[in-house]
């Protein structure tokens, strides 16, 4: 199976900037596929995201080292398995939508662009995520 398959189909959406596929299981965090503009994603942001998310309404997470805010956090929510994300704002103001999907090995990272739809984005991540669960991944 190729992975940067997924990622294609995710960027081809006007509104995705960058993807990322990384696995999140305990001790074999790493990056499966992704776009340059998450390469600087690290293990432990990962296993921060995949871990206790209950400090994240006060001190919300980092993605690709980048500062993000928590809008909702559905990741373990049947149905949904999707973490909304705001990041900071970069040296122009732009602030992006960044989405988190789970299955169950892997993450899926969608940034968007500055003026994507969080629900829009979380809805392709869901698509994906939902196909991944139902091959076991």
């Amino acid at each position: 199976m190729s992975w940067d398959q997924y990622i294609t189909s995710l960027k081809a959406d006007s509104q995705v900037l960058d993807a990322a596929i990384w696995g999140c299981e305990k001790g074999a965090e790493s990056k499966w596929a992704g776009g340059a503009g998450l390469d600087s994603i690290t293990v432990d942001e990962i296993k921060k995201l995949v871990g206790d998310r209950s400090a994240f309404r006060q001190c919300g997470p980092h993605i690709a080292g980048n500062k993000c805010m928590l809008l909702t956090d559905n990741m373990d929510t049947d149905g949904v398995h999707c973490l909304n994300l705001k990041t900071a704002a970069d040296a122009e103001g732009n602030r992006y939508s960044v989405c988190v999907g789970k299955t169950n090995k892997a993450l899926i990272i969608v940034k968007g662009t500055k003026d994507a739809n969080g629900g829009h984005l979380a809805e392709k991540v869901y698509q994906t995520v939902k196909y991944l669960r139902e091959q076991q991944y």
